[in-house]
């Protein structure tokens, strides 16, 4: 979950980034404060949700924090950085590609932060 100061950027945002990952646009949500969340799901179980905080203080970013997306190949991984770029994120680090980890092997990296700042990473291991 992140947060977002403004939750249409938000969804018009994550709705072309997921996108690319064959995730469905997401279901609104009103929590019981009256907030609105976006919900997207995956079919798997896997949930990643978008809210207005619930305490009405700003949204701010988590200083470490990182939400990593799996993506099915390399191609993927640079096509999820580039749409983010496209709709209103901010590629940061390296450039998307190869690195090297000496446990993992060569996996493939993209990094990058939404209209709200939040970090996000598009990334694909070996098989």
């Amino acid at each position: 979950m992140v947060g977002s100061n403004d939750i249409e950027r938000s969804k018009r945002f994550y709705n072309e980034v997921l996108g690319v990952l064959g995730i469905s646009e997401a279901t609104p949500n009103i929590a019981d404060s009256g907030h609105t969340r976006l919900i997207y799901g995956n079919g798997n179980g896997t949930n990643f949700i978008v809210t207005q905080p619930i305490n009405d203080e700003p949204a701010t970013v988590a200083n470490g924090g990182t939400v990593a997306f799996s993506c099915d190949s390399p191609e993927q991984v640079k096509r999820l950085h580039d749409v983010a770029v496209t709709a209103g994120g901010t590629s940061i680090e390296a450039a998307p590609g190869p690195r090297n980890t000496a446990s993992m092997g060569t996996i493939e990296l993209a990094y990058f932060r939404d209209p709200d700042g939040n970090k996000l990473c598009g990334i694909h291991f070996p098989a």
